[in-house]
């Protein structure tokens, strides 16, 4: 794997490139949870974005870095939610189709929606050697070209844009922090803060029960999760070589949290600050309240990463 690091200029490339395509979000701050965890924290609201989620960002970044002869035959992807979700859109704006494997298990409400931008919805076996099956025939049939939901630098470089627009409204900040799952969000971000703000830390959290990311990191190589478990479904992917890479170099701490603590502080925006965040969106506050007093009178950038909730399935 190459592992020439994505550049500052990519990462403004990427964001001069899909801005057309994307919302700026807004940062929202709550008096309550700044007493509650004794530090002042700037919330990135990517749970307003389009599709409700960051993943549009490297999505769209990866679409249009691609030319028009390797789009002739669209685009295909294998993801269970927001990925799936974003491919959709970036291809219906940039009039290519698009193919998505879904496992059989996904929530109606997430399919729906990946149908509602036009994609053709491909089913598999909820696991991930018959999603990657799947994706081979769907590619070979299709001659559409594959987008991984992370192990791709045009699709952590799109990520990356969201700590950009961070760091422009609210610079000088102590810590910046987001979840990890497959790894494309932190290593975008690591990436930019190390660029723009290198006295910066950065910080990731990280469900317990899906710990390779924690794992990986401290042992300095890729270790997979067999069977990962937690409410934060969007957090059960495993880091690829690039990721761990970049988290390696550039990630100064993962913070594991438990369920209950993903609940309470999932609950906790919710009731607060009036938003809905997804339950992987709370892993990165869980894990500040988890540690506050490591945090304490710090300023506290954290990435809302998405709120896209089954309204029907609420674990509170």
């Amino acid at each position: 794997m190459d592992t020439t690091d994505i550049t500052l200029e990519n990462i403004q490339q990427a964001y001069a490139r899909i801005k057309p395509y994307i919302h700026r979000t807004p940062i929202l701050t709550s008096g309550t949870i700044n007493k509650m965890a004794d530090a002042s924290i700037y919330f990135k609201c990517e749970n307003f974005q389009k599709i409700g989620a960051f993943k549009i960002r490297g999505a769209t970044n990866a679409i249009l870095s691609l030319g028009a002869a390797a789009l002739k035959n669209g685009v295909a992807t294998h993801s269970s939610g927001n990925h799936a979700q974003a491919i959709a859109l970036a291809a219906k704006n940039n009039n290519i189709p698009a193919y998505i494997v879904m496992p059989e298990t996904a929530p109606k409400v997430k399919v729906s929606a990946v149908q509602g931008y036009g994609a053709e919805v491909i089913f598999c076996a909820p696991t991930q050697a018959a999603r990657e099956e799947t994706l081979e025939q769907t590619v070979t049939r299709t001659g559409a070209v594959f987008i991984h939901p992370y192990d791709n630098d045009a699709v952590i470089a799109g990520q990356a844009t969201a700590a950009l627009e961070l760091l422009e409204e609210q610079p000088g900040l102590d810590v910046v922090m987001c979840p990890v799952g497959g790894g494309g969000l932190i290593s975008g971000t690591a990436l930019v803060v190390h660029y723009l703000s290198p006295q910066t830390r950065v910080v990731a959290g990280e469900p317990s029960g899906a710990d390779d990311a924690f794992r990986s990191w401290k042992a300095g190589k890729l270790l997979k999760n067999e069977q990962p478990a937690s409410l934060a479904d969007g957090l059960l992917a495993s880091l690829s070589g690039r990721t761990l890479h970049y988290i390696q170099k550039y990630v100064d701490d993962i913070i594991l949290v438990d369920e209950q603590e993903i609940i309470a502080a999932m609950r906790l925006v919710w009731e607060r600050m009036k938003i809905i965040i997804e339950p992987s969106c709370a892993v990165p506050l869980a894990a500040l309240l988890n540690e506050k007093a490591a945090y304490r009178g710090k300023s506290i950038g954290i990435i809302l990463t998405g709120g896209n909730v089954d309204l029907r399935n609420l674990p509170f």
